[in-house]
């Protein structure tokens, strides 16, 4: 199933999109309404709590006095830990029946206030960050809730900034506005993102781009660092190493927007065995894609061996977000490459900007070709050539400035 992580700051209002994604159709598993369960009167967490804090944490109807429990808790280190010791497994047993409990075909939202703070991110297909200026969350605050401003003002201090909440936010909703304005926005995310996404997780289709080149973009780098995090989690130790590659990963290089990441493992052995973690977090295979084109050729001089030219391809599920991930064996020749081009183009703007137009003819090419899939294998095949010869230059700036991957 799509798992997306819903976040924002207080007042920002995540209760409205909450709503609306109910109402089309999510699942919806409230991290608030999960703690306040597993404290309930007769819950085995409300007894350990009375156990470790004492019975003056019950109010006189025999509910938890959070307030009471917090000046107790929040008292010291251990009291913290001894706190979090008693309701964090029970949050996450509890968050996990729920989620399982979802159908097959579900999108759930898991509503999380503290996502960021928690670093909770990589867990997710997708998160979703809910916005507000800080000056209209205190207003809300203050007017709506009936919360003192110095109060509102520390609430928003104490919690993430709008800078971190970019880092992770896979999908930006601002709420500053209008709140109708907010709803068409969530309904845009469910039909036009989170639906073909929860299909082509479920059925194992990676999305594929057209061959359009488009101007560099400055959030490239950040994307690319939030599907590393992702595609880490899932490959756990086997992943010696991930690595944003390709045009993308090249500053002020234009490029069709897919961001190529590498995952460098020891063998191939090693990245068979990551199917199944890589499909489930939402980069399923590309199995007819099974080895690299030799760069250079092998009629330029190329390693002739075909064996050291496997590798395993994934690409991302996600059609707001295009992905290609290649698993490719530490120290084989594609795999040192994917890291000497970018660096290559990187330091030298010449090479950059030769390549950017080869990059410009052979999209315009293939833009002529009018089945999607012919002109994808035109793009790649007319950039070919280039590669030959680009294959030796950049091997001799490597071993000019003592390069190294």
């Amino acid at each position: 199933m799509l798992r997306m992580g819903l976040t924002g700051g207080i007042g920002a209002g995540k209760s409205t999109v909450a709503k609306e994604l109910v109402e089309l159709g999510a699942v919806i598993v409230d991290s608030d309404v999960v703690a306040r369960e597993i404290v309930a009167p007769g819950s085995d967490g409300l007894a350990e709590l009375v156990d470790a804090f004492g019975e003056d944490i019950l109010q006189a109807d025999g509910t938890l006095d959070r307030p009471a429990l917090a000046a107790k808790a929040f008292a010291s280190d251990d009291a913290r830990a001894a706190l979090n010791a008693i309701t964090h497994p029970r949050v996450g047993r509890r968050t996990a029946e729920l989620v399982a409990a979802a159908p097959e075909d579900a999108v759930v939202v898991q509503d999380i206030p503290l996502l960021v703070e928690g670093g909770m991110a990589p867990a997710f297909h997708l998160v979703a960050v809910v916005h507000a200026d800080e000056s209209e969350r205190i207003r809300r605050l203050v007017e709506l809730r009936g919360m003192p401003e110095a109060d509102a003002r520390a609430r928003i201090a104490a919690q993430a900034t709008e800078e971190q909440r970019r880092e992770v936010a896979d999908v930006w909703l601002d709420n500053t506005g209008d709140q109708q304005a907010l709803v068409e926005q969530v309904r845009s995310l469910w039909t036009e993102r989170l639906l073909p996404f929860e299909e082509n997780l479920r059925t194992g289709v990676a999305v594929e781009p057209e061959p359009v080149v488009v101007p560099p973009r400055d959030d490239w780098h950040r994307q690319a660092q939030r599907l590393i995090a992702r595609l880490a989690l899932a490959a756990g130790g086997a992943a010696k190493r991930i690595d944003h590659v390709g045009s993308t990963a090249v500053p002020g290089l234009a490029a069709v927007d897919v961001i190529d990441l590498q995952i460098t493992v020891a063998d191939l052995a090693a990245a068979d065995a990551l199917v199944p973690a890589l499909t489930a977090a939402g980069f399923p295979r590309i199995a007819e894609v099974v080895t690299d084109e030799p760069k250079p050729s092998y009629g330029a001089g190329g390693e002739t061996d075909p064996g050291v030219w496997e590798m395993r391809l994934h690409g991302s599920a996600d059609p707001g977000r295009p992905a290609r991930v290649a698993v490719r064996v530490d120290g084989w020749p594609a795999q040192r490459f994917a890291l000497l081009l970018r660096d290559w183009l990187s330091a030298v703007d010449t090479a950059k900007q030769e390549y950017a137009g080869v990059k410009a003819d052979a999209a315009a090419e293939a833009g002529r070709r009018p089945d999607g899939a012919e002109a994808a294998a035109a793009y790649q095949s007319l950039k070919a050539p280039w590669f030959d010869q680009a294959h030796h230059r950049a091997w001799e700036w490597a071993e000019t400035t003592g390069w190294s991957a």
